[in-house]
């Protein structure tokens, strides 16, 4: 024959019918309170005390924003249009200070230009000069040699032509002795000679 073995509650354990009716002892309380109005906020009686701590934040609030909030803002604001209007300026005279070293840059350029031009003009004005001082003096060199080689040549040739008159002579003289058996003087042919030519 089995025992079946009884369960053991401890001595101070409520029975569970004493927690089923504590349970339903507190959901009657709760619902009657949700039975009774809602929300208090909607409620006419808590109403003037939701307004003045309304407008008591709200005059907070108002100081706050007014005193405090605004001013900085306020500063804050003209901070930056102070500061954007003076990048602004500075800008502007950057611009100006650029354009006027441009102006400045460009007209040293043109200055610089026309000062080349010069010097280029007067050192071909003085390379010409010096091409045609050094072309004289050598034509002048040629034409003294041109001179000394023509009086060379006059002299040659007349020495040439005296030579030849003298070899016309001699030469008249030995024909005239081979032909006529006998020798002319050389006064004689000298003289045909002259009476050739």
């Amino acid at each position: 024959m089995t025992v079946q073995a009884q369960p053991v509650m401890p001595e101070d354990a409520t029975p569970p019918v004493a927690v089923a009716d504590t349970h339903a002892t507190t959901e009657a309380a709760h619902g009657g309170e949700h039975e009774s109005g809602g929300l208090p906020q909607f409620e006419f009686q808590h109403w003037f005390g939701q307004i003045v701590y309304l407008i008591f934040l709200f005059a907070i609030l108002y100081f706050l924003i007014a005193r405090i909030f605004a001013p900085r803002m306020r500063r804050v604001f003209d901070e930056r249009a102070s500061t954007i209007s003076t990048a602004v300026e500075t800008a502007r005279q950057v611009q100006a200070e650029a354009a006027g070293q441009a102006a400045e840059a460009k007209h040293e350029v043109e200055a610089a230009r026309a000062s080349s031009r010069a010097t280029a003009a007067a050192a071909k004005a003085r390379v010409t000069e010096e091409a045609a001082t050094r072309a004289a003096a050598e034509e002048a060199v040629v034409n003294a040699r041109i001179a000394e080689a023509e009086t060379a040549i006059g002299k040659t040739r007349d020495a040439a032509m005296t030579n030849v008159s003298t070899i016309a002579s001699d030469t008249a003289a030995a024909i005239v002795e081979r032909l006529t058996g006998k020798a002319p003087t050389a006064a004689e042919a000298a003289a045909a000679v002259k009476g050739a030519a």
